[in-house]
């Protein structure tokens, strides 16, 4: 008896590991970062439009290779820094290359599935600002130190709290579609969180993971920090003949609701000039909803 060998295709083989090996792509995203980079020489691109053309079209080869292609944001101030701290020239191709490697690792991402780069984009950007935010808040909530009394890690606490009140508020305001959204002050670089939920007939609530921890980290360092925040929702219910919109401050580490002329001012109030806005037709601006808190919470 002989045995039999699998016959080989080299080409064959070539492709199927090709679509095995992931590929990862940082693009410029606007004008003045393009500019930036023109500045060295290897960089070869003249035009920011040609440039981001010639990026799609790679980006639409390789998936249709079924090659899974990673899109993250190319900084080139970071780049000069991770140069500089990795003994690299930043006039080299290989060093754009291991830089956009290492962004893909520790960056905002998000997989390419064949969309325009106009639609992408913007959520790039978006996740980015919320990872962002997310590592701010973090930042702070890492500062917040240990209960006086107890000996209790703050930040552990107040994320815990943090989560407390989110669910608390999605059930209090019960079915529709919500956007929430959560400011805090933090000195020159203020916290701003979204959130957007959707329940439906009492079910299950539809949430996005990674909206859903930015939003309660930001409300945790809110509440660790002692800050004058607050929450403002929108709701929107297919019965209803409008958008609901309610408010809530934190005051003693919790969300307290706000009147509804309280939410009135505070939405109808331009947060930079001061100078008041009109109310949106079709919104009624209702109170806030009382949310019970947790037990035994920390004071410092």
């Amino acid at each position: 008896m002989t045995s039999a060998s699998r016959p080989t295709d080299p080409t064959g083989a070539y492709h199927t590991l090709r679509r095995e090996v992931p590929s990862t792509a940082a693009v410029l995203a606007d004008e003045r970062d393009f500019a930036a980079m023109r500045r060295y020489r290897t960089f070869p691109f003249d035009d920011h439009h040609s440039y981001l053309q010639q990026l799609e079209t790679l980006l639409r080869t390789l998936a249709s290779e079924g090659v899974l292609t990673t899109l993250s944001l190319f900084d080139p101030e970071a780049y000069e820094e991770y140069c500089a701290d990795a003994g690299l020239d930043p006039d080299h191709p290989d060093s754009r290359a291991r830089y956009t490697a290492e962004v893909a690792c520790t960056g905002a991402t998000l997989p390419y599935a064949g969309q325009p780069l106009t639609q992408l984009l913007p959520l790039l950007l978006e996740e980015a600002d919320r990872q962002a935010t997310w590592d701010h808040a973090a930042d702070l909530l890492a500062r917040a130190g240990s209960c006086e009394d107890c000996g209790e890690n703050l930040a552990q606490a107040a994320f815990a709290r943090a989560t407390h009140a989110v669910k608390r508020l999605l059930e209090t305001l019960g079915d529709g579609t919500h956007h929430l959204v959560c400011s805090i002050p933090a000195g020159e670089m203020p916290l701003l969180a979204v959130l957007h939920a959707h329940s439906r007939d009492g079910g299950r609530l539809l949430l996005d993971e990674s909206q859903t921890l930015a939003f309660c980290t930001v409300l945790a360092a809110g509440l660790a920090l002692r800050t004058p925040g607050g929450i403002v929702t929108r709701t929107t219910t297919p019965a209803g003949p409008h958008d609901t919109v309610r408010g809530w401050s934190l005051r003693d580490s919790w969300p307290r609701p706000l009147t509804a002329a309280e939410v009135f001012t505070a939405y109808c109030t331009d947060a930079e000039t001061g100078e008041p806005i009109p109310p949106e037709p079709g919104v009624e601006y209702a109170p806030g909803l009382p949310l019970t808190p947790p037990p035994e919470p920390h004071h410092h």
